[in-house]
């Protein structure tokens, strides 16, 4: 592989993937361009070579984790998320591992809501190959009911059938649902789209380990990257912006919070 791990590489994703050998990315956390919701220095890509080339480098076992949404345009939605998620799945051989939402607490009006309710997510597609072979899952869900577990389990047939696991213990914290509710950055100008730190980091440490490869093909201004450094990954980032590049690498170079 002609790429040095824990740079950020100003180019064309696609044309940057090539030079990465075959099964060396652990995980990818990236959010592409979103229909004409957005103005990303003017950048298109590739979608379809994009998806070939991230199925390519990501190991057996490894995650795309592709965070997306639909314009909305002339009344309907675009679909264009659901597209990519069948073209991951049938086209390049990707399993969908899960539909995840990041909800937000908020919502920023986009056309009439004289018609639909307001948006307040965006789609989360978690891509495996092959078979998951990491899954740290978060839990800081808090339980209602703490303590000795007890009682009966409703069975098809209408009958009740007491719990196997009756005088286990339930532990305050459960783990998390695959709803994400956070609050979306304002990006004081850095970039059009940046999403949470925390939301980038709890799927880093969801589907990786320490010392593990995490890419991110469109990294704008670097969080991504930033967080994999913070939390003892290794990283990549590619952008087509210089400008963008030029963040990524400064927010890079400060200190671990």
């Amino acid at each position: 592989m002609t790429l040095e791990i824990n740079k950020i590489y100003n180019g064309d994703c696609l044309v940057l993937m090539k030079e990465m050998d075959d099964d060396v990315v652990d995980l990818t956390v990236t959010s592409p361009p979103y229909d004409d919701l957005r103005d990303y220095n003017e950048y298109s890509f590739n979608f379809e070579e994009i998806a070939k080339e991230l199925y390519r480098i990501t190991k057996n076992g490894g995650v795309v984790v592709w965070i997306v949404n639909d314009e909305t345009k002339n009344g309907s939605e675009s679909l264009t998320s659901f597209r990519q998620a069948i073209y991951f799945v049938e086209k390049c051989g990707f399993n969908l591992h899960d539909t995840m939402i990041w909800q937000k607490p908020g919502f920023s009006a986009v056309g009439s809501l004289k018609v639909r309710y307001a948006p307040v997510f965006e789609y989360m597609f978690v891509f495996s190959k092959g078979k998951l072979k990491t899954f740290n899952p978060i839990k800081d869900r808090i339980n209602k009911i703490k303590g000795t577990i007890s009682g009966t389990i409703m069975l098809k047939d209408g009958t009740r059938k007491r719990m196997s696991n009756e005088g286990k213990k339930r532990h305050e914290f459960g783990q998390r649902f695959n709803i994400w509710k956070m609050t979306p950055v304002n990006s004081n100008n850095l970039h059009p789209a940046m999403f949470p730190e925390q939301l980038a980091k709890d799927h880093i440490l969801s589907w990786s380990n320490e010392g593990d490869l995490v890419l991110d093909p469109m990294c704008g201004s670097g969080t991504t990257c930033k967080m994999a450094k913070y939390n003892g990954r290794n990283y990549i980032g590619m952008d087509c912006s210089e400008e963008y590049c030029k963040i990524a690498r400064t927010r890079l170079s400060q200190e671990v919070l």
